[in-house]
């Protein structure tokens, strides 16, 4: 079955790390809007980028999709 990048994101959760990968998963995970069934690239970036200010940079972002795309 196919994981979806929220599945897989929050494999990357840490509550106590300042690794920024570990930062943007806790923060996605309250996010309440976070659209949990993608698994497109450009849905997934428009989201971020209108709507994630807890993301300070989309590289974050580029390498975890990075890490998805090489896990699937």
């Amino acid at each position: 079955m196919l994981k979806t990048f929220y599945q897989f994101l929050m494999t990357k959760r840490n509550p106590g790390s300042s690794d920024p990968i570990a930062e943007f998963a806790n923060n996605a995970f309250y996010d309440q809007s976070f659209p949990k069934q993608l698994t497109d690239f450009d849905e997934l970036s428009k989201y971020l980028e209108e709507n994630a200010d807890y993301l300070p940079t989309m590289t974050i972002f580029d390498e975890v999709w990075k890490q998805y795309q090489e896990d699937m």
